[in-house]
């Protein structure tokens, strides 16, 4: 995939331009506990995990009643998927789900993020439930808490039902977003009782542009700029939906916040007026989705900018969408903007990324360590909240086995060590991140690079499903086990 059309390519997805930005950020002080002054380490109780999505591991698609996917059929159109590949299989996680928590538990990790497939519980999406696909994820959790790991469910990572899609044009409808309300409320209800924290939409910023803007993801359509604002603001109003079902139907407690791959800006340089910058930039260039449900509106620089090409809403759907949360998932792997400060416009400017940028070997991950610590600092000061999580970060690497089955995966590690010591660098500056998910626990269908990007601490042989501990998985054990990046 080219660079044009890299994996977390933000600007675009906000449809924003920053010559046209003008609106200022807001700044408020974060206190969590912090690792002790001079001190090494992250503080006590912090949240280590890893995490996976329904699709891209649990294969069993045509079992125990599960409906298609948009995902499902997208695969089959000829020359989507680089190696030709589907997730009809995957890792069968559905039936290996017992063998992938003892690799969890190996790890020390104390949580689990997943995800529960929409069409496995509503077959259609909405009407009548699937009581074999809820069965699954009982045993799932149950098998989680019996080995000490706590559950994270994810309520949507990507895989919308087929017949939404048909009957409604799947997200460009609000009766999708009512159907997701449905769905979240019959999942809160039935497993809140042993799933304490919910995220509700995964990566709306990916699955919107990349799925309806430029047609590389399912379900491969290419709609106008209007069309995608649009759908945009819809998968809003579903996330403030499901945070009204989680609230309402599920066990008193339960919190619930999304999980967003948020366009992460940078300061170049470290001065107060690139940092002001920064912060200006991260909120407009996250206007889109992330700002509107932080704060119940959209800029007026987004609307300026987006002219014609603005939702449609009303006050109503704005106050579905900022409905409260208990915290907030930032999905973060790669710098998308270093900003310097700049007396025009917007009072910010994009600095171009070199060719030469260092990247992994997907050419969209950019390795720029200084984004885990910048990001989550100034979402927090813009924001407002005091919890956050890092839902998603991760590398894929250059997988070699070696002749006595070996993975030495030196870039992987090299990769999270550095981002785990930026990381470790905002907790003791008290930023309030109070767990991180690694992506992730073992190599899995990879959406449109099929099984040809390995992000996993776990190598599989997909032919035999043998699951085999990458040098990674050692590293990060040693992490958990010292509450330090290690450096």
């Amino acid at each position: 995939m080219s660079d044009k059309f890299s994996r977390r390519q933000f600007a675009k997805i906000a449809g924003l331009s920053a010559a046209a930005i003008t609106a200022p950020g807001q700044s408020v002080e974060a206190k969590p506990d912090a690792a002790p002054c001079g001190s090494r380490g992250f503080p006590a109780g912090f949240l280590w995990g890893t995490a996976t999505s329904s699709y891209q591991v649990e294969g069993a698609v045509n079992e125990d009643g599960r409906g298609a996917s948009i995902w499902d059929n997208f695969t089959r159109v000829a020359g989507k998927i680089e190696d030709g590949t589907n997730g009809d299989r995957a890792n069968e996680h559905y039936h290996r789900y017992k063998d992938d928590i003892a690799l969890i538990k190996e790890l020390g990790c104390k949580a689990y993020r997943f995800s529960v497939a929409w069409p496995r519980v509503f077959p259609d999406g909405d009407g009548k439930p699937n009581p074999k696909g809820l069965d699954f994820y009982n045993r799932l959790i149950d098998q989680l808490l019996t080995n000490g790991i706590e559950p994270w469910l994810t309520l949507y990572h990507w895989d919308l039902p087929q017949s939404l899609q048909d009957r409604f044009g799947g997200w460009r409808s609000v009766e999708t977003c009512k159907a997701f309300g449905d769905y979240a409320a019959y999942v809160a209800r039935h497993l809140t009782d042993r799933v304490k924290n919910v995220f509700t939409l995964n990566e709306s910023g990916r699955f919107v542009y990349f799925g309806y803007g430029i047609g590389i993801d399912a379900p491969g359509l290419t709609l106008s700029q209007a069309e995608v604002n649009q759908i945009r603001h819809n998968t809003a109003l579903a996330h403030g939906l499901a945070v009204q079902a989680v609230r309402s139907s599920g066990r008193r407690g339960t919190r619930v916040g999304p999980a967003e791959n948020i366009d992460a800006c940078i300061p170049a340089i470290d001065t107060p007026e690139n940092v002001r910058a920064t912060e200006i930039a991260l909120r407009e260039l996250n206007a889109g989705y992330l700002n509107v449900i932080m704060e119940g509106k959209y800029t007026d620089a987004f609307l300026k900018f987006a002219g014609p090409n603005a939702p449609k809403f009303t006050d109503a759907e704005l106050k579905i969408i900022s409905s409260p949360i208990d915290f907030l998932g930032l999905n973060i792997y790669a710098p998308q903007h270093y900003v310097m400060a700049s007396d025009k416009g917007a009072g910010f400017s994009l600095l171009p990324i070199p060719k030469s940028f260092p990247h992994m070997n997907s050419d969209w991950l950019r390795v720029g360590p200084e984004t885990i610590y910048w990001v989550p600092k100034l979402a927090a000061k813009i924001w407002k909240t005091n919890a956050l999580y890092i839902s998603e970060n991760g590398a894929s690497g250059d997988d070699r086995v070696t002749a006595d089955g070996k993975i030495f995966d030196t870039d992987r590690i090299m990769y999270l060590r550095n981002y785990l010591a930026q990381l470790e660098r905002a907790t003791a500056e008290a930023v309030p991140v109070r767990g991180y998910f690694l992506w992730s626990l073992m190599d899995n269908f990879e959406w449109v690079y099929g099984l040809n990007k390995r992000f996993g601490l776990y190598h599989v042989n997909f032919d035999t499903q043998v699951r085999t501990p990458k040098l990674s998985a050692s590293f990060y054990r040693n992490v958990i086990a010292k509450n330090a990046a290690g450096v």
